[in-house]
């Protein structure tokens, strides 16, 4: 069922593939996605059905009669099982169910009577795009590897949207090019056996938020556990971050629980006042069998950092180029100490805490209980009176907020609290970008909002999920950085199941100005000891980055010298050229430049990409 390209030697951690229908046409237009490395797997016929990258140890396959399933990523899925299941296939919708049951982070496929079946994961970790080729609907896990089948430069309206800070949803979820159709997380995409024929069906819903905490505990408990043993089973040395926040702190004590031997890694801040340190060492002492590695906070890249170099880009533009050095300097320190896999705490943020925005819905069915929480976030995060009061009156539906943010756009930031409790924050353009770029978002914007509907009506849930899955954009790349740099990461709170078992539980008691993360230091009682789970803050890397700013000017200097986005006209140059030149200009500490960079360094990126491909 398997081809290995004569020269093949995938590393784990980058496993990318498309898809193709099982017909002569199609194989044909596989053969053009075939490169020196690349595997394939066959259809029942010896026709191309899966062709790219990845290593033996991310994919399960099993075929019966007139079905394939193949399991590609991290997943423990049971071979002989994966057969059963298969041979009982009478239908792709009865796929869900079975992507809905296993743990892990991986794409499913399926293939039944000549119709293929391609989904990711609800995070939005792992996604699915699909286009038209010669004639053939091809999906594929990375949008660029149909555009540059077909020739295709990026939309320019599509680099307009992303100079928004922030995209909201569903702008951020679209391809960089017109003619490649992005699958929303929570859909499969399946293609006709004529080929040509393509719809996209839900696969996954949220959790409706109604269990008591008490209850759900257990099930994130084993479903955290099971997310961590999925890539600890097999033994062997890997590495956690050990910043002794609770994410992290939790993940490494759940893989010293597992075969694996464990590294655990600490990045102390700069900052005098971060604790991190602290509560790393009171970690380590319930912890004998780990071994501790504190790297030097003064060796430690600062945010901007090496910006000019950077040439291991996906599909779009991430924020994430920002921290790219920070994320990768300590992999090769970590691989000499025998890991193979870099496991990180990053989701506990968005799945172990929640949107503030819940309260807008409680106070109208728990008024009194909501009143005094309310009071609560007032004294923490300092919310005036009548800004919160406007904030909690405003019942815009979705479309209404995104239409008016249109009107908006170089308005100034909205306050806190009316992004806290409200669909999010309102998108901006800065001085710099143009007044085209202006309309081409605008129009963007409105749009949408004629048939956007929300991820949730609740407007919390809907924060939550967005913000999932706007974070699961930036893991995505670091993920490939980190597995073309030699070590693979993973993120096992960014699991489905993870995921589900937490926005189960009831948001009154997933939020609340009393308690920091009660969801975590509930699930992890009897796991994490009881003095790891009193921290009550997380450190920031605030100091990190103003240094940052004003340490690389001259990096950021040179990226608009010679601008992709202002040659395009979206940007004025000129203008960027002066901020680069004032790190301390207002607002900038405020990250309204991060969207900006994403995009100028994906384009260089992509030029590079180009230059390869055409002189390899």
């Amino acid at each position: 069922m398997t081809e290995l390209h004569a020269s093949a030697g995938t590393g784990p951690g980058d496993a990318h593939f498309a898809v193709f229908p099982d017909r002569a046409d199609a194989a044909a237009v596989a053969r053009s996605f075939a490169r020196p490395g690349s595997r394939t797997l066959a259809h029942a016929s010896g026709r191309p059905w899966l062709v790219g990258h990845w290593h033996d140890d991310e994919v399960v396959t099993a075929g019966a009669g007139g079905a394939c399933v193949a399991v590609v990523g991290c997943c423990p899925a049971d071979a002989d099982e994966l057969r059963r299941r298969t041979a009982r296939l009478r239908d792709l919708a009865e796929l869900d169910a079975l992507a809905r049951s296993l743990p892990g982070s991986f794409h499913l496929v399926g293939a039944l009577d000549g119709r293929i079946r391609v989904q990711g994961t609800a995070s939005g970790l792992r996604l699915v795009f699909h286009a038209e080729i010669d004639g053939v609907q091809v999906a594929a896990t990375r949008a660029d590897t149909l555009a540059a089948a077909l020739g295709l430069d990026p939309d320019i309206e599509e680099l307009a949207v992303r100079l928004l800070w922030p995209a909201p949803y569903p702008l951020f979820e679209t391809s960089m090019w017109r003619s490649v159709t992005a699958v929303a997380p929570q859909d499969a995409v399946v293609v006709a056996a004529d080929g040509r024929t393509v719809r996209h069906t839900r696969w996954w819903t949220p959790p409706e938020p109604v269990r008591p905490l008490a209850e759900a505990a257990p099930q994130i408990r084993t479903a955290l556990e099971e997310a961590v043993g999925a890539r600890t089973r097999q033994g062997g040395v890997v590495s956690c971050d050990l910043s002794g926040g609770l994410d992290s702190t939790s993940v490494c004590f759940l893989a010293d629980r597992s075969p694996a031997h464990v590294v655990a890694s600490t990045w102390p801040g700069r900052d005098p006042a971060d604790t991190d340190l602290h509560w790393a060492e009171r970690a380590m002492g319930h912890l004998p069998d780990v071994e501790h590695v504190v790297w030097d906070a003064d060796a430690s890249p600062l945010v901007y950092e090496d910006l000019l170099g950077i040439d291991d880009l996906l599909d779009e533009p991430t924020i994430g180029v920002m921290d790219r050095s920070r994320v990768l300097h300590h992999l090769p320190g970590l691989t000499a100490r025998g890991s193979r896999l870099h496991l990180t705490g990053i989701g506990g943020d968005h799945v172990a805490w929640c949107s503030d925005a819940y309260y807008h819905r409680l106070l109208r069915t728990r008024p009194l209980f909501a009143l005094r929480q309310l009071r609560g976030y007032r004294a923490l995060w300092h919310w005036p009176l009548g800004g919160t009061a406007r904030a909690l009156a405003d019942s815009r539906p979705y479309g209404k907020w995104l239409a008016d943010a249109a009107g908006r756009l170089r308005g100034p930031l909205p306050p806190s609290v009316t992004t806290s409790l409200g669909w999010g924050m309102t998108p901006r353009l800065f001085d710099w970008v143009t007044p085209e770029t202006e309309r081409m978002a605008r129009r963007a914007l409105l749009a949408a909002a004629a048939t956007a509907a929300p991820l949730h009506p609740d407007r919390g849930l809907h924060t939550d999920l967005e913000q999932i899955r706007s974070c699961t954009r930036i893991i995505r790349q670091w993920d490939r950085m980190a597995a073309l740099a030699g070590l693979p990461m993973a993120s096992p709170f960014l699991d489905d199941r993870v995921i589900e078992a937490c926005l189960a539980v009831r948001p009154s008691e997933r939020v609340t100005p009393w308690r920091y993360k009660p969801v975590l230091t509930a699930a992890m009682r009897g796991v994490v000891p009881e003095d790891c789970l009193r921290r009550a803050n997380k450190a920031t890397a605030a100091m990190d980055a103003a240094n940052g700013l004003r340490d690389h000017r001259a990096d950021l200097l040179a990226l608009w010298e010679d601008s992709r986005l202002a040659e395009l006209g979206l940007v004025d140059g000129a203008e960027l050229r002066r901020l680069a030149q004032r790190p301390a200009s207002k607002g900038l500490s405020d990250a309204i430049l991060y969207s900006t960079i994403a995009a100028e360094v994906w384009l260089r990126g992509l030029d590079r990409s180009r230059t390869r491909a055409a002189h390899p």
